[in-house]
């Protein structure tokens, strides 16, 4: 590392126009070829995915995505004549739009149950010939500005469907400023610096910018969702605003003590900066651990989210030393400087502060203050064992959006479960078949918690039959969960006995179900990937068992923690409305792995800067009160300070006004707040000084087979200073 910050600090220049060149170039890129995110994401082995290649085999124009244009006669009924003709003449011109397929509506004869029975709601089915990332947004626009035409005078016009929800939801709004802002004023608190406080910022944002415009063309060679580049955003700011924060302290902390510039810089990055390639390592395992779940789309978010933070890293190991270069001592403020002219170098007095002091008081109320924060964080991971997953639906948007209404309407005319529908696709072997699909059918009407059944009529010869499934409950209650479940195993087999029929529950609402039910089969095999992962590298940097088991329990249990404060906001509801998120509903059942995925990196981060610090001590005292101590008492207000800033930046994609942004926003920022300020403050240090001496306990033959990686290596002596190098005190007072 010292080469490299020498070279680096250096040729600055060099190194400042190489990232603005890198910038420019990416940015030119994506400006002439774009992006090609898309949303699709397949889970193969599932029945709903059966359910899909079939249709899309069968007849690839009902394969796509459908929405609903639900009519409400405010003052009448659906049938009076001049609703009718509105409604008529709107629905023709509808079907004739690009790519809309089809249109069903109430008055047609296959439309005759789209009327609710008081007769003052209905709706009308349109057919799209592509799934929702296959359309464009202006062609989705154009239904909706044509079937809104007719709303006013008495008639209420809302749409809804996922086609509908996808055009119409807000695009990221920019929220991350807040958190940059947020950043800015923590970070001149803790400096009293103007430089200072800006530049981890700057280093931040360089890095996060190649990150997101790497992956935009990324995403033409592989599957990449338009959630990527957000949940990018999300990370990379965090972890390198982190980042460069601690290596600036580190270098600050140089000048303080008397050493040039060039000479602070080069410690800086080979202490701290070592710290930031392993911890830079250690989320970006955690990310690529999502590969093994072998599902494209959470593949492609943890790929995406790796790339922005090796991006990150790499502004911080590179970049931030050549602005150490072209801004030198004025990373201190002019009271520091000041002091430093006329009083000459000091050292840290970290220790004489207030974490010093909060040190002491862990060292000597160990066990109170572990039973105290323990009981906090059991109380905060109560509300996990409830948790639910699945798929928010449009019953979670704000309550003036189309979706919402139309969502609402339906729910109100035709009971909840029209809002997500049930599809049985049937492969058909012989004509015998058919009638026992319609005998299933009629045993499905009788099948407690459905609502409604419609079997499309099969037609002679046909290989393909279908059958409607209305539940009556909503998609995402756990009942209609039960429901596919009760209708795999306990109605379908018997109908397919005896038959070569083969009948497979589809439908997105079915979709979701088997996402859902994928992703926890498989999470025991993530977890077991990373925790194993996290410890090895845990233990080539410590060389100690007791720290990475140490490290493993506690990522589990902030985790845990973090999942409980999702499921009272999100899942209960306890102020989901309040934040935008709509009413309490399932958690999005992605969001556990990506969001273990990254805490497991995080938390690695406060976990190797904490340690690091006390690994060094132990080495030269061999004192492990002393070494816990004073890691806890030099580390804590910058640590601290770090989780401020991820706190405030994670806090800020609340305001984006999605329901998944938000959820990572407040699951994110809710853990780091639990990680800094319970977990490494109080917990790990009370449970280090309770153990004693047996954190460093490594078997003898283990110590001999594992290679020996120094993650912070005690500060190298530095070559004097040449006798045109003046002391840093003169290059302050100049």
């Amino acid at each position: 590392m010292s080469a490299l910050a020498r070279w680096c600090y250096q040729h600055r220049y060099v190194v400042l126009a190489l990232w603005i060149t890198l910038l420019v170039g990416l940015g030119a890129a994506n400006a002439s070829r774009g992006t090609a995110y898309s949303d699709e994401f397949s889970l193969p082995g599932t029945e709903s995915s059966k359910a899909l290649d079939l249709l899309e085999q069968a007849s690839p124009a009902q394969a796509g995505d459908t929405g609903q244009i639900v009519v409400h006669a405010e003052n009448g009924k659906i049938s009076d004549a001049g609703v009718q003709q509105r409604v008529s003449a709107m629905l023709a011109e509808v079907s004739g739009l690009p790519h809309v397929s089809g249109v069903t509506g109430p008055y047609d004869e296959a439309g005759a149950t789209q009327v609710s029975q008081d007769g003052t709601i209905a709706f009308a089915t349109v057919q799209f010939d592509a799934l929702t990332a296959d359309i464009p947004v202006e062609d989705v626009e154009k239904v909706i500005d044509t079937a809104q035409a007719i709303d006013g005078d008495g008639v209420q016009v809302e749409l809804g469907g996922q086609v509908i929800q996808n055009a119409t939801q807000e695009p990221p709004g920019g929220s991350e400023v807040f958190g940059v802002i947020a950043a800015a004023v923590i970070l001149f608190i803790t400096f009293g610096s103007l430089f200072a406080s800006l530049m981890p910022i700057m280093v931040a944002l360089f890095g996060v910018g190649v990150g997101i415009l790497s992956i935009g063309q990324l995403s033409h060679a592989m599957s990449l969702s338009s959630i990527a580049p957000t949940l990018a955003a999300l990370i990379g700011l965090g972890v390198g605003i982190d980042y460069a924060l601690f290596i600036v302290t580190r270098y600050r902390s140089g000048l303080k003590s008397g050493l040039q510039p060039e000479d602070a810089a080069i410690r800086a990055l080979n202490t701290s900066g070592r710290a930031v390639l392993f911890a830079g390592g250690t989320v970006v395992i955690a990310l690529l651990g999502l590969l093994v779940l072998n599902v494209n789309f959470l593949a492609g978010m943890g790929i995406g989210a790796a790339v922005t933070v090796l991006a990150t890293v790499a502004a911080a190991i590179t970049l931030l030393p050549a602005a150490l270069g072209m801004l030198g001592v004025r990373l201190l403020s002019r009271r520091e400087r000041r002091a430093l002219a006329e009083h000459g170098p000091s050292e840290s007095h970290a220790r004489q502060g207030f974490w010093g002091r909060w040190a002491k008081t862990i060292e000597h109320r160990k066990v109170l203050f572990g039973l105290v924060a323990t009981a906090l964080i059991v109380v905060l991971s109560l509300p996990t064992l409830s948790l639910r997953l699945g798929s928010s639906d449009a019953g979670n948007d704000p309550s003036d959006s189309t979706t919402r209404q139309a969502y609402d309407l339906l729910a109100d005319g035709f009971g909840p479960g029209s809002n997500g529908p049930l599809l049985l696709v049937a492969e058909l072997g012989n004509d015998s078949d058919a009638k026992a699909l319609t005998a299933l059918a009629a045993t499905i009407q009788e099948t407690p918690g459905v609502a409604a059944v419609a079997a499309v009529p099969v037609q002679p010869g046909a290989t393909l039959g279908l059958i409607q499934v209305v539940p009556t409950t909503s998609p995402q209650d756990a009942k209609t969960s039960e429901l596919i479940q009760h209708l795999r195993k306990d109605v379908i087999p018997p109908a397919e006995s005896g038959t070569s029929m083969q009948v497979y529950v589809g439908g997105a609402t079915a979709i979701f179900d088997d996402f859902a039910d994928v992703l926890t089969g498989k999470l025991p095999l993530f977890i077991g990937v990373i925790v194993a992962l996290g410890c090895l590298l845990l233990l080539l940097a410590f060389r100690s068992v007791v720290v990475s088991l140490t490290a493993a329990v506690m990522n589990l249990i902030a985790a845990a923690a973090s999942f409980g404060v999702l499921v009272a906001v999100f899942q209960w509801g306890w102020g989901s409305s309040a934040i935008g998120a709509g009413p309490g509903g399932p958690v999005e059942a992605f969001l556990p792995v990506i969001m273990l995925a990254i805490l497991f990196g995080l938390s690695m981060d406060y976990q190797v800067f904490l340690v690091s610090r006390m690994h060094e001590e132990w080495q030269h005292s061999r004192d492990n009160a002393r070494a816990v101590t004073v890691g806890q008492a030099e580390t804590g207000r910058v640590i601290t300070a770090a989780a401020l800033i991820m706190i405030f930046v994670f806090a800020a994609f609340i305001l984006e006004g999605q329901r998944v942004i938000a959820e990572f926003g407040v699951g994110l920022a809710a853990a780091v707040a639990i990680d800094a300020f319970l977990i490494r403050t109080v917990l790990v240090p009370a449970v280090m000084h309770g153990l004693g001496d047996a954190n460093w306990w490594l078997p003898g033959w283990l110590d001999r087979i594992l290679p020996h990686l120094s993650v912070d290596p005690a500060d190298e002596p530095l070559p004097d200073a040449t006798a045109d190098e003046p002391p840093a005190a003169e290059l302050v007072s100049r």
